[in-house]
């Protein structure tokens, strides 16, 4: 089956890695490890569920599917699909009996964050889950530097609605710093961004 992107593209999948030796799994999962942040807070995610401390899931890509075999009557074939565009965040789930919903932001940069890296429906989303009392925020890495922040969305919506009024179109990693709870990599968890949501809720006790 065939998957292509919004803009046309083939979805390639990856080639399984080869297989590595035990002092070179090791080299990896410290540090950088390598991996996107999105497999870094997948395996976070795995990590909390096993140890019965927060169930969040990565939310599935929306498929629009657009041609279909059916070379039996009891069984369809999907032939070609696409992704859509997300209509809300990268995750959610709960914590604690708290809400929790979150988007993930990679950059190569090493002095600012483009705003353009988010979108309205985003923003809108996590806007309407803050009404509720959800404990919404982005987590950005900064690839380069092997710096992992976690931006409360409330921060996030200075910055997102200052751009509309003449603001800057990026933040700067001094405000990232300023406004943020710096991640520092482990081993179990990979990012334990749990113990920054732990923060978070105590600052709303305040």
């Amino acid at each position: 089956m065939n998957f292509n992107y919004p803009d046309g593209r083939k979805f390639q999948r990856s080639q399984k890695p080869a297989k590595l030796s035990t002092s070179q799994s090791k080299k990896i999962l410290f540090g950088d490890r390598g991996m996107h942040l999105e497999d870094e807070i997948n395996e976070s995610n795995k990590y909390y569920r096993g140890h019965d401390i927060a169930v969040i899931y990565k939310k599935p890509t929306p498929v629009q599917i657009v041609k279909v075999d059916y070379p039996k009557r009891s069984r369809a074939v999907i032939k070609e699909a696409y992704f859509r565009q997300a209509s809300t965040t990268d995750y959610n789930g709960v914590y604690n009996g708290y809400y929790i919903d979150f988007e993930a932001k990679e950059t190569t940069q090493k002095s600012s964050f483009p705003l353009k890296n988010f979108h309205q429906h985003q923003i809108d989303h996590l806007r309407a889950c803050e009404k509720q009392n959800g404990i919404c925020f982005v987590i950005i890495k900064y690839v380069a530097l092997k710096r992992y922040f976690i931006m409360p969305a409330t921060k996030l919506f200075k910055y997102w609605d200052g751009q509309k009024h003449d603001g800057p179109k990026s933040i700067q990693l001094s405000e990232i710093v300023n406004d943020s709870y710096e991640i520092t990599p482990d081993y179990n968890p990979t990012l334990p961004y749990i113990d920054i949501i732990n923060k978070l809720i105590e600052s709303r006790k305040e």
